[in-house]
């Protein structure tokens, strides 16, 4: 059955049919819902994941032979280093993770994907994105900041890609069956929340109204560690939640405990990247709160 074909309302299930099949057939519906698009970001982060490993590779060897195509400019290791860098956070971790939290948003709000054509658009514009921001990089049209060096005519093209992505999670939240919300469902919405706040943020302090001195490095330092921690280690987080007491055959030993861990969690991480600037020219309290944040993360966890 075509995903385009899946139909809106919840799956017509006889009364009499055993309540394990009944529940095989609604997932059955669901996964042909999100086949096409998921498919498509687990392809596209497999595509990038092998572009990346070779751009890794490539530098490696220039840092044993720094001389290896030294005439080449845009193959310099300043340059293919953030390229690298950026295709395995933005094409193979980011597209991975997007393509398992749909699934999951899917599975878990109990209804059939509405529009998978959106997401396959959205898909198509983060690729695009990326590849802008991969040969801007290689261009020279670097910004020079840690997992923010796509240049801005790039950014903007993710923004877009992000806005239909987003989107397609936000409809299926809002047309769940079922008034519980499952712990993975809050680290999912958490991440698709926070990375558009994160991005958003720093573009806006560093290239729209940009801080002044020292508070670049700082903003800069901020937005890569809640990268890891509010974007991918979310969707870590909340995929873990929903695949380990499926593996295990029990379920979460205390869904309170389990809430409390995402908000301290939200809290923590929030105030890491500080750390990376210590013996630097900024207030102790800053770092001092930053070192610790980052040790209590590992109460949520």
């Amino acid at each position: 059955m075509d995903a385009t074909e899946i139909p809106l309302k919840a799956p017509a299930i006889s009364a009499d049919a055993p309540t394990s099949d009944a529940e095989q057939i609604e997932r059955a519906l669901i996964d042909a819902s999100t086949r096409v698009p998921v498919l498509m970001f687990y392809t596209s982060a497999i595509v990038w994941l092998l572009i990346g490993t070779l751009l890794a590779g490539f530098v490696s060897f220039k840092l044993h032979a720094p001389d290896l195509l030294s005439g080449v400019s845009f193959l310099t290791w300043g340059r293919v280093r953030p390229a690298h860098m950026n295709v395995m956070v933005y094409g193979w971790a980011s597209m991975a993770g997007m393509g398992t939290a749909i699934w999951l948003m899917a599975r878990l709000c109990r209804t059939v994907l509405r529009h998978p054509l959106l997401l396959v658009a959205g898909a198509g514009f983060w690729n695009f994105g990326v590849l802008l921001g991969v040969g801007g990089i290689l261009m020279g049209d670097s910004t020079g900041y840690e997992w923010l060096e796509f240049p801005p005519y790039a950014a903007i093209v993710l923004f877009v890609a992000y806005s239909l992505i987003i989107s397609s999670a936000v409809l299926m939240f809002r047309f769940r069956r079922g008034d519980q919300i499952y712990i993975t469902q809050w680290y999912l919405l958490g991440a698709f929340l926070w990375f558009p706040w994160l991005y958003a943020a720093a573009q806006l302090m560093l290239f729209v109204v940009p801080v002044q001195g020292v508070m670049q490095a700082a903003v800069s330092w901020w937005f890569a560690n809640n990268l890891l921690f509010l974007w991918l280690g979310a969707i870590g987080l909340g995929t873990a939640y929903y695949m380990i007491p499926k593996v295990i055959g029990r379920p979460v030993y205390s869904y309170h405990l389990a809430t409390i861990g995402f908000w301290t969690y939200a809290l923590f991480s929030s105030w890491t990247g500080m750390q990376r600037l210590v013996d630097g020219p900024f207030p102790a309290w800053m770092i001092t709160a930053s070192i610790a944040a980052t040790i209590l993360t590992i109460i949520p966890v």
